[in-house]
């Protein structure tokens, strides 16, 4: 439930439904039965993109899978072990570089987008994290995917890595009725979205609220509170839906962060998500994306 008693939204990529049986990543040996199971599936890849049909994604068996493949264990869906193998290599481009990527992935099916996204997180980091940080040698996958140590063996210093998720800030922010939204120099045209940015080291959320906002726009932001999260697998991030209040309209405008920032009225908010693409007021968010689901709540409950 979001502050002030509002419900909290339905968020698309979440849901998977998925038994993620922590206790069989930790074991070495369940991990060896699990994957010699009957019902065994692998998700079908190519690279880190998943072979649909339709708009489900594909499962296959694992009998053509070597024994030195690099795989994560996903959990159990509907009983049966799920695995992803990683790939040669990640993808490093910029979410915003991937249009075509995130074209394919949003037409799948409710569910199968919430367990591919945590997959492609997964198996994305793995690809892209095959040395130590902390001293350059290898580094080898363990507790079925969800750790990568730095090998011994090899000389390495045996430092645990895990799986980064990246928190991001995006927030709805109003004054007198009317809402804050801002588009990116890469958006396409007439497209309008929630202001947003990565929470820094040291800061809470509600600082990341503020901070964006006016280094942004140019405006004070009070009395922030949590909306709903969203997991955004672009590579991995946690966007964490938040609604402020600003203190002031007068915008003073980031061009390096935004090609431009203004206030639109709750009938314009209604009309773009109404319409889509034919909106004359702007181009709403992807409904997929939290910023949708951030414009359709407030619409409800604000």
């Amino acid at each position: 439930m979001a502050r002030g008693g509002r419900p909290t939204p339905r968020v698309a990529l979440t849901g998977h439904g998925l038994d993620r049986d922590d206790h069989t990543r930790a074991n070495p040996a369940k991990l060896a039965e699990m994957r010699a199971r009957a019902d065994a599936r692998l998700l079908a890849l190519d690279g880190v993109l998943p072979v649909v049909d339709g708009n489900a994604l594909t499962f296959t068996n694992l009998d053509t899978v070597p024994d030195d493949a690099e795989l994560v264990f996903i959990g159990l869906k509907d009983g049966a072990p799920i695995f992803a193998r990683v790939g040669a290599h990640g993808d490093a481009r910029h979410a915003l570089d991937q249009a075509e990527a995130r074209a394919l992935i949003m037409s799948l099916e409710e569910r199968d987008l919430a367990i591919y996204a945590g997959a492609r997180s997964l198996v994305d980091w793995h690809a892209r994290h095959r040395f130590c940080p902390n001293c350059g040698k290898s580094t080898r996958i363990a507790k079925g995917g969800w750790e990568r140590d730095c090998d011994k063996v090899s000389g390495g210093c045996g430092a645990p890595h895990f799986p980064r998720t990246d928190p991001v800030a995006i927030m709805l922010v109003e004054h007198d009725g009317d809402l804050l939204l801002g588009r990116n120099t890469r958006f396409p045209p007439r497209s309008y979205s929630a202001l947003a940015g990565f929470i820094e080291p040291g800061e809470s959320l509600e600082e990341a609220v503020s901070r964006e906002t006016l280094e942004e726009a140019g405006v004070e932001v009070r009395d922030v509170s949590y909306v709903a999260s969203q997991p955004w697998p672009f590579p991995s991030q946690l966007m964490i839906g938040c609604h402020g209040f600003a203190t002031s309209r007068v915008l003073t405008i980031d061009k390096t962060e935004l090609d431009d920032a203004r206030w639109f009225t709750r009938a314009q908010v209604a009309e773009s998500l109404e319409r889509g693409r034919e909106a004359e007021s702007f181009v709403p968010p992807p409904h997929q994306a939290i910023a949708y689901t951030l414009l359709a709540w407030w619409l409800e409950h604000c």
